[in-house]
């Protein structure tokens, strides 16, 4: 399933009227398919994550049931912790293979050489707080992963680092969504707002990469 399709699916709850599927039925099917698209956005990093998460905020804040923007900061922040543990350790696993790995090689691929230049010197000088920034620098997340990957941190260690990185990200993106939402008093306005500010923040970083390399 794609990304627009996941954004789909939590802006159709949202909108349809609690007369045809009930508020429950929206929850039980919001929660678990935000969680695995985040997961799966996780594991192969083409499904816009960020984007999805805002999105549930807004289904969230239009909702009666309490506890629902809660629910949305612990499946999104859980799928992203489990989903970089995950590829983590694929990637350990492909370092100590003589092969190597597709999972290895699908990180490799994901992260320039400049880029991963710049994510082991910043990891050699800052150490775990590199993985908290990461999460929230679009892009950045499978540079610094990788660059944890070739100094050969532990598994465990990478998650100390990461639980942090993983929080610090939804909240983020859940507010994102919380803005979006609350400017507008139709969820879809606010679900298409929340898309275009999430979109805008992971755009802007690389304009402004592009502009530095003109200069």
């Amino acid at each position: 399933m794609s990304g627009t399709a996941g954004v789909s699916l939590l802006a159709a709850s949202a909108v349809t009227p609690a007369s045809v599927v009930p508020e429950a039925t929206q929850q039980a099917i919001g929660y678990p398919t935000l969680f695995v698209l985040v997961l799966a956005g996780a594991l192969v990093p083409v499904i816009p994550t960020g984007a999805l998460v805002s999105s549930a905020a807004v289904v969230a804040l239009h909702r009666t049931a309490p506890f629902s923007l809660a629910m949305v900061f612990v499946t999104a922040s859980l799928a992203a912790f489990l989903g970089d543990a995950t590829l983590y350790w694929l990637g350990r696993r492909g370092l100590a293979s003589k092969n190597g790995s597709r999972w290895l090689e699908g990180i490799r691929r994901r992260a320039p050489e400049d880029r991963l230049e710049q994510a082991q010197e910043k990891l050699a000088s800052h150490g775990v707080a590199v993985l908290v920034l990461s999460r929230l620098v679009p892009a950045g997340r499978i540079p610094v992963m990788l660059a944890c990957l070739l100094a050969k941190w532990p598994l465990r260690r990478f998650s100390r680092g990461n639980l942090p990185a993983c929080l610090a990200w939804a909240v983020t993106y859940q507010l994102i969504g919380i803005l979006g939402g609350s400017l507008f008093a139709e969820p879809w306005e606010g679900v298409v707002a929340a898309i275009g500010l999430t979109l805008l923040l992971s755009v802007v970083p690389g304009l402004v990469r592009r502009v530095r390399r003109a200069r």
